[in-house]
């Protein structure tokens, strides 16, 4: 055992949402060496762990549990003994039902440090991304959260019916979907009106969320015809009835849509957070990952060379990063580029070249070869000229030929490789078999990886999704591999393909 003992976090993940972790909690996740999470722990939120993390998965539903409770508890205690920094990732909040109480007392016992970080309880936040609030002043003025599986342990319950039935403005039940009927006949019993408004929303703050809404007469067979099973809240009371006039998370234009990101996780996440303030599930599997080039000598040798050079053309961000992160390595900077012409491929390049003190000359409007040609040389011969391409290892060459068709003398420069992430063919097969709605392509190499992770019969099984492309060379890609593309975006950038994912969307 370590001299020294670890610290023990409990942390509420929030409900599902990973917007709704905390900042205390994200500041936990990104300095632990072990995360024990739950199943209902989204996984963008355990993406925040530290890549090196261990994580042990401990979770429990209602068909059966990973680790018993004493099995975690004790688990917490050893790994922290080790010197280790624990997280414990709880859904919801640690102390609303998620038994961190029993956790910490035997934390406390064994005289291991421990702090608690509460969350986002599920209690309060379904309803209200339900259109429910727990509380309204002319509805509501109290309301009591109640467990709708009781430890079945005990003698007898524990749970107030005749106190609830009438003495709380809200009734909110966790993990009661199984035993809603139960929970509607004792409320009954006990004189809740059977008109009373009630409410079951499924799969709260996900994107996966379903709600239905009835009395205490109906609510047991909505639930059952909605199809929504555990995890869900029940909520009953006179705020239900506000839903329709509040209801704003499951009328988001890409509410219910599941969609596909192929691109590098490093850069993932601004169009996934985007489809998903959309209402979308943005489900991740990278075909691709970013390295630097395999060696050196061409972008060295294309660095001595820029004096000679009337353009140099960059097609990405990760372009700019590569070159000018090897050109500072090289004790250079920006000031190399003196007298070279700079073309940057896309707003986010040029952003990413002003950010390093260089502001583009061109940046095309349209992301095709034939407006770069025009923004490189009119429709003028290019004898002469000597123009250096920073790209990825398997861009096209449709540029190249084209500009050395004009007379130019073109190097090209394999800035970064792109390879295939470990795991990726599974990943990208699960989400296919699980069912995407949209499948979003942001280069060409995320179709040409995405394709070969799949193997024979890629083009089919990618095809049974709408397909939306950044542009129009990623289009011709995908065509050329046998991949329909049912929208291509009109401005070749991140927003522009968000855009192309809601045209689809509004065609159903």
């Amino acid at each position: 055992m370590s001299a020294t003992v670890g610290t023990v976090y409990l942390v509420g993940a929030g409900p599902g949402d990973p917007g709704l972790l905390t900042v205390k909690g994200l500041a936990c996740l990104q300095k632990a060496q072990v995360v024990v999470y739950d199943r209902l722990v989204s996984p963008r939120v355990l993406a925040h762990a530290p890549q090196q993390a261990e994580r042990i998965y401990a979770g429990k539903s209602a068909a059966g549990h990973e680790m018993e409770q004493e099995e975690i508890n004790a688990l917490l205690a050893a790994k922290a003994k080790e010197g280790k920094v624990v997280v414990r990732l709880k859904g919801g909040d640690p102390f609303v039902f998620g038994r961190g109480g029993e956790e910490a007392e035997r934390l406390a016992g064994e005289g291991v440090p421990f702090e608690i970080v509460p969350g986002v309880s599920s209690a309060i936040a379904a309803a209200a991304y339900a259109g429910i609030p727990v509380t309204h002043r002319d509805a509501s003025s109290s309301f009591a959260v109640i467990t709708g599986r009781e430890d079945p342990g005990k003698a007898w319950t524990r749970i107030h019916w005749d106190k609830l039935a009438g003495g709380v403005g809200t009734l909110v039940v966790l993990m009661g979907v199984e035993t809603l009927p139960e929970t509607v006949a004792k409320l009954r019993e006990h004189g809740m009106a059977s008109h009373t408004p009630a409410a079951v929303i499924g799969w709260g703050t996900w994107p996966k969320q379903r709600t239905a809404v009835g009395t205490l007469a109906d609510i047991v067979a909505k639930t059952k015809d909605a199809g929504i099973g555990a995890p869900a809240v029940t909520v009953i009371g006179e705020v239900v009835r506000l839903r329709e006039k509040l209801r704003w998370f499951d009328s988001k234009p890409l509410f219910g849509r599941r969609v596909l990101v192929t691109r590098a996780r490093t850069q993932a996440s601004a169009l996934a957070e985007r489809l998903e303030e959309l209402g979308a599930e943005a489900v991740e599997a990278a075909a691709i990952e970013i390295l630097g080039p395999r060696d050196y000598v061409t972008l060295d040798r294309a660095m001595r060379k820029l004096p000679e050079t009337q353009w140099a053309v960059f097609t990405s961000v990760n372009a700019v990063q590569w070159m000018m992160d090897r050109m500072e390595s090289q004790g250079r900077d920006a000031r190399s580029l003196a007298g070279v012409k700079v073309c940057a491929i896309g707003p986010a390049t040029a952003a990413s070249l002003r950010s390093r003190g260089i502001r583009a000359d061109y940046v095309p409007e349209q992301f095709t070869t034939e407006a770069i040609m025009q923004g490189l040389g009119g429709e003028g011969r290019l004898e002469g000229q000597r123009i250096v391409l920073y790209q990825a290892d398997i861009a096209p060459q449709d540029i190249v030929q084209a500009l050395e068709g004009r007379g130019a003398q073109v190097q090209r420069v394999a800035a970064y490789q792109t390879v295939t992430p470990a795991g990726a063919a599974e990943r990208a097969k699960q989400a296919l078999a699980e069912g995407v709605d949209v499948i979003t392509f942001t280069s060409s190499s995320t179709v040409e990886h995405l394709c070969a992770l799949l193997g024979e019969g890629a083009a089919a099984a990618i095809n049974r999704a709408k397909i939306a492309s950044i542009g129009p060379i990623t289009t011709r890609t995908a065509e050329r591999l046998g991949v329909r593309v049912d929208a291509t975006a009109e401005e070749h950038t991140i927003p522009g393909l968000v855009q192309a994912v809601l045209g689809l969307a509004k065609q159903g």
